[in-house]
């Protein structure tokens, strides 16, 4: 049984259009409902970051919880039932990895995470997170080693199905990269998602964490 207070991601069974990008979802799309704002896709509700975590497991499903600073329940109508049903959880990769470890074997992990690895290079463009890695190690040249690929590779996923901010991500533009920069800062670096997790509103939780994530910014330049 879902708690109130938990971030409810809906499997929409009509088409459907984010009120806030305006972009048209199609039928089936992964929305979530915003108190005075409507429904929003995953990339606006700023929860593209996470990773679906089917049900079926019920361990591996609490410790991803558990360790996941921020996470959904993925909901479904059920017209037989005619009522949503829970289809599994979205969770940050990391949380995964580790329930993961605690709950199977080595074999097992290693089969999971290559399962992911390949799904995740089936939908993204090497070449194109290659040169995007590049501009981001040529802008930020403090960057962590290894987070400009994940930047970059997050960004391809992010963009891929949004043609406006495709063209500007494509063209390599400068504010595109901040804001994939400072959008996996916001994530990684701060309290971001644990503000999100306990019901503030995005833009208050960019507000809390703008000085932090300018200082990291500022020392990756």
């Amino acid at each position: 049984m879902e708690r109130k207070d938990e971030i409810k991601v809906f499997i929409s069974k009509r088409d459907s259009v984010c009120d806030e990008c305006k972009e048209d979802l199609g039928r089936g799309a992964w929305i979530t409902l915003v108190q005075d704002k409507g429904a929003l896709c995953l990339s606006c509700a700023d929860l593209e970051h996470l990773i679906f975590l089917p049900s079926g497991d019920a361990a591996l499903t609490r410790r991803s919880k558990k360790h996941s600073k921020i996470s959904a329940v993925v909901l479904k109508w059920s017209r037989a039932r005619r009522r949503y049903e829970r289809q599994g959880l979205l969770v940050e990769e990391r949380a995964l990895i580790l329930a993961e470890q605690e709950c199977l074997s080595d074999s097992e992990v290693r089969a999971r995470q290559q399962e992911r690895a390949e799904a995740r290079r089936q939908v993204i463009d090497r070449q194109y997170v290659k040169s995007f890695a590049q501009q981001i190690r040529e802008r930020f040249t403090h960057c962590p080693v290894q987070s400009d690929i994940r930047i970059a590779e997050h960004a391809c996923l992010k963009y891929s199905g949004r043609v406006g901010r495709s063209a500007q991500a494509k063209n390599f533009d400068e504010k595109a990269i901040r804001l994939a920069v400072l959008a996996y800062i916001r994530h990684e670096h701060t309290s971001y998602d644990t503000l999100l997790a306990k019901g503030y509103d995005r833009w208050e939780a960019r507000d809390k964490v703008k000085d932090e994530a300018r200082q990291v910014l500022g020392k990756w330049k």
